[in-house]
């Protein structure tokens, strides 16, 4: 599995996070495998169904500023999986995020996101 698909899978993420598009969010999840998913302040969402409900309240919310991320690292944890980590800028705020992805039908999928306040983040690329 190449790093390369990693990067792209998660730019497709945050492309879909930051356009409010449930669809596409809902295409990057996994279908075949368990999924996870851990939003700031929130408790785990496990399951297919559990994640797609929260998101799709994400995604419809008004109120849901613009999401951008940056300084993404990958690194491949198992044969069929790469593990993204990435800052995600909310308006002031800074989360540090895990995304995890797996081979699944040609192609890699999330199974599991997890975001998370960071007090002391690096700056974003100018």
């Amino acid at each position: 599995m190449q790093l390369e698909q990693a990067e792209f899978a998660n730019e497709a993420f945050y492309l879909a996070f930051e356009g409010k598009d449930f669809e596409a969010m809902s295409n990057l999840w996994s279908s075949e495998r368990e999924v996870v998913c851990l939003h700031p302040g929130w408790p785990a969402l496990v399951g297919r169904d559990a994640v797609l409900d929260s998101w799709r309240n994400i995604l419809a919310n008004p109120r849901q500023g613009q999401v951008s991320f940056y300084g993404a690292v990958c690194q491949q944890i198992a044969a069929d999986a790469v593990m993204v980590v990435c800052y995600e800028q909310a308006g002031d705020a800074v989360m540090v995020a895990t995304n995890v992805f797996a081979a699944e039908d040609d192609r890699l999928c999330l199974v599991s996101h997890h975001a998370g306040y960071c007090a002391n983040p690096p700056e974003p690329p100018a």
